[in-house]
């Protein structure tokens, strides 16, 4: 099972500022089908809390920072993002929740499918049951 990490995004600056371009095959491993984002939010808020069956999606503050938890089913990380030119990937099946939105903050997020509410796994223990099913390799 692919693991989620972070991902430089090209960046190129000079006196007039900066630039950071993505092209998909060189820097998301899918080709994204949906953009969102998320701003505005209240202090305190958290977002997110449920898992994909299938999709996979790339993380990225563009303005501000956040972090997100990730949970594959055995093990919690937090990444802290605060960075427009890094992207933190997730593959399907990881529990996951941005939180901690600073002011001002711009969570864009790339996701690899359209919308589809079925593919949502909004029950933490369901999301659990799936991860023992999957074995103890995919959780690593």
């Amino acid at each position: 099972m692919p693991e989620p990490h972070l991902i430089a995004i090209p960046r190129f600056s000079d006196h007039r500022g900066s630039l950071s371009v993505i092209e998909w095959e060189e820097c998301f491993p899918f080709i994204p089908k949906r953009f969102y984002y998320i701003y505005d939010s209240n202090p305190g808020a958290r977002r997110g809390g449920h898992s994909h069956w299938k999709e996979e999606q790339a993380i990225l503050a563009l303005s501000g920072s956040f972090s997100v938890l990730v949970d594959n089913g055995c093990r919690r990380t937090e990444y802290l993002l605060d960075r427009p030119d890094i992207a933190l990937y997730l593959p399907a099946l990881l529990w996951h929740e941005v939180f901690g939105l600073s002011v001002g903050a711009l969570c864009a997020v790339f996701a690899s499918t359209s919308y589809n509410k079925e593919d949502y796994c909004l029950d933490y223990q369901q999301f659990i049951g799936e991860c023992r099913k999957s074995g103890p390799d995919s959780l690593s």
